[in-house]
């Protein structure tokens, strides 16, 4: 039965996440909307026997704030009754939201739904290029709102600094705790989270490399919701660490397609340099 429920509020950052929880050694599954998660009646087998971990891949990050939040917590109530008492929100390592959310909104109401007080916000994933310093956020090196996300056609990113995109999406205090408190160890990270200045806040952690994720992780083991990118699961471990692998790849010869309905700037180069190498095909999706 899992015991690890993740909703992300787009279906690549949903594939981003459990390939990471794979490599960490969990048995995920994709389910794509609430409706996919179901409890099993009492005389049918359990879908989910031998499952760790079940990411909902909703399609959240720019709809309505009332609709994201109506399926955020659609996907919450339908992961606990599969069993999952431990929630990871995950959404883009660049914060991708507008002045109203929806990061803030669906955190207030995850954390009022699960009866948790405060969580943490990491969207650093250093593997990709984003990582928080200052708590302001960096892509690849550039200020969020200095690299090409700050010309997004829906959400473009203004500001860097993630406690000040935050605050106007939420009813909590936000917080910050820098890289040095990280650097003391989990321990310190901990004593920092428990202080009671910090009692109901979101709380902006920097994260630069891959340890400062573990570090993370670590302090946060029994954070009831835990919110950030596909990176902070970097630092979980899973049950079967014996099964821990990258994600399987196609076999050489077996057909492929890929697919890019991004309009992003690393989006639109990968489709430029597919274009020199691959047969292709523009869809018309109406």
């Amino acid at each position: 039965m899992p015991t690890l429920g993740a909703i992300a509020d787009d279906f690549t950052g949903a594939t981003d996440l459990a390939t990471m929880l794979v490599a960490r050694g969990f048995r995920t599954v994709v389910a794509v909307g609430p409706e996919a998660v179901a409890s099993p009646g009492p005389d049918a087998t359990d879908p989910w026997q031998g499952t760790d971990a079940v990411v909902v891949a909703l399609k959240s990050r720019t709809a309505p704030v009332a609709e994201a939040v109506d399926t955020s917590l659609r996907a919450l109530r339908a992961l606990r009754a599969i069993g999952c008492r431990r929630i990871y929100f995950k959404y883009c390592s660049t914060f991708d939201s507008t002045p109203r959310g929806n990061i803030g909104p669906v955190t207030d109401a995850l954390l009022a739904e699960t009866g948790e007080r405060r969580t943490v916000v990491v969207p650093s994933f250093p593997a990709t290029g984003r990582t928080v310093h200052g708590s302001r956020l960096f892509v690849h090196g550039e200020p969020l709102d200095e690299s090409p996300m700050r010309h997004h056609p829906l959400t473009p990113m203004l500001d860097s600094r993630v406690d000040r995109l935050l605050r106007p999406q939420t009813r909590h205090p936000v917080a910050r705790l820098g890289l040095d408190t990280v650097r003391e160890g989990a321990a310190a990270l901990r004593a920092a989270l428990d202080d009671t200045a910090l009692a109901g806040a979101l709380t902006v952690v920097d994260a630069v490399d891959d340890a400062d994720l573990r570090t993370i992780a670590a302090a946060t083991s029994d954070f009831g919701l835990v919110t950030g990118a596909a990176g902070l699961a970097l630092g979980l471990d899973g049950p079967h660490p014996d099964e821990a692998r990258a994600a399987p790849a196609s076999r050489p010869g077996d057909p492929g397609v890929v697919l890019a309905g991004s309009a992003s700037a690393a989006t639109r180069a990968q489709v430029a340099h597919a274009l020199r190498r691959l047969p292709h095909r523009r869809l018309d999706l109406a």
